[in-house]
């Protein structure tokens, strides 16, 4: 507990008052003395009273780079108070505050929210909090600053990029290392509906509706998809990258309903399919660190992606495919969406921070 500036003034008044009654009297400066006096010893008593508030954290959704997230923080004093609120930002650079708003004088009352946007800038597991509650007493004088040790974890998942517009004999090796089922039998046209894969889009017949909606393609056996396995390694410094190409391919084959399993040097998921799967697998990425790989799981892998000095590649069937030509067009821009049932969208913002393993 300590005094304000204003507290801080109103001592150098009393101070100053104290001296010249004792020079020239007291009876001059009564009006003053015992005034400010009294105010004062009010405020020590109230301030040194307050009780710390209680602070209950909310939970943060999981999300993608360059997105935001609402960071809410319910605070219960036992009174109305005012106070100066302030929520620490991770500083490693993950996260940033984007109006400076994670510090705010306010009233607090009874299940105060305080709430403040954050941009996620970089993959990872990052923190906001501590936070700390300055609070003063009615007229300002005095202040005592209250901290709570509970922080709230926000989790990045891997940048994923398009692959739809890379070299189409790249994608045909991803595919026929998953065991993916012929799509050349084609069976029948039906309408788009929302998940569906633009590739399968059959441009010609949707140009001629009336109604202007697309129509996509349906194969024979369309559903009866292959099976994949990932082992990924990389070297210390490359980790962003070894896991924006796992993130990449891995919702590509999901894409094409392949069973997608994955090994990282300190994580394994087995192959499995769906919505829950991917996003088990994006948190595994949001923390793979570097590491290397046993040589039998580099050999029994269906596809293995490597990143070092040199740069990120996918290794398929003894072929290497330059991570950046795999992005094609869409290697020149950075983004989150890749289409489909299994984009980034389709997660939704009910992705839960508890997909981190």
């Amino acid at each position: 507990m300590r005094p304000t500036r204003r507290g801080v003034g109103v001592v150098a008044i009393l101070a100053f008052s104290f001296a010249m009654a004792w020079q020239y009297g007291p009876r001059a400066l009564s009006a003053i003395i015992f005034p400010l006096c009294i105010v004062s010893l009010v405020a020590v008593v109230t301030t040194y009273r307050a009780e710390k508030p209680v602070v209950n954290r909310t939970p943060i959704n999981a999300g993608f780079i360059g997105e935001q997230r609402t960071v809410e923080t319910r605070i219960e004093p036992n009174n109305p108070v005012s106070a100066t609120v302030h929520d620490a930002v991770d500083e490693t650079g993950g996260l940033t505050d984007t109006d400076d708003s994670n510090r705010a004088e306010t009233t607090i009352s009874t299940e105060h929210r305080f709430r403040y946007d954050v941009r996620l800038e970089a993959r990872g597991e990052h923190d906001v909090g501590p936070i700390s509650i300055t609070i003063t007493d009615l007229l300002g004088l005095m202040k005592r600053r209250f901290e709570d040790d509970q922080t709230t974890s926000i989790l990045v998942f891997p940048r994923i990029y398009d692959l739809s517009e890379g070299s189409n004999s790249d994608l045909q090796m991803l595919a026929d290392a998953a065991g993916v089922a012929s799509r050349e039998e084609f069976d029948h046209l039906r309408e788009y509906v929302r998940g569906d894969s633009l590739r399968d889009v059959h441009w010609k017949s949707a140009a001629k509706r009336s109604d202007g909606e697309l129509v996509v393609k349906e194969f024979v056996d369309d559903e009866d998809r292959g099976s994949a396995s990932i082992a990924a390694e990389c070297i210390p410094g490359r980790e962003d990258e070894l896991a924006a190409a796992v993130a990449s391919v891995t919702t590509y084959l999901l894409e094409l309903n392949v069973s997608v399993g994955v090994t990282l040097p300190d994580a394994t998921r087995p192959p499995s399919t769906g919505e829950e799967h991917h996003r088990d697998v994006l948190g595994l990425l949001a923390l793979v660190e570097a590491g290397e790989l046993d040589d039998q799981t580099k050999t029994d892998a269906d596809v293995l992606v490597q990143s070092d000095a040199n740069g990120t590649v996918v290794l398929v069937d003894g072929h290497e495919i330059p991570f950046n030509r795999l992005r094609g067009r869409a290697g020149s821009g950075r983004t989150n969406t890749a289409g489909g049932r299994h984009s980034p969208e389709s997660l939704g913002t009910d992705a839960q921070s508890e997909v981190s393993p």
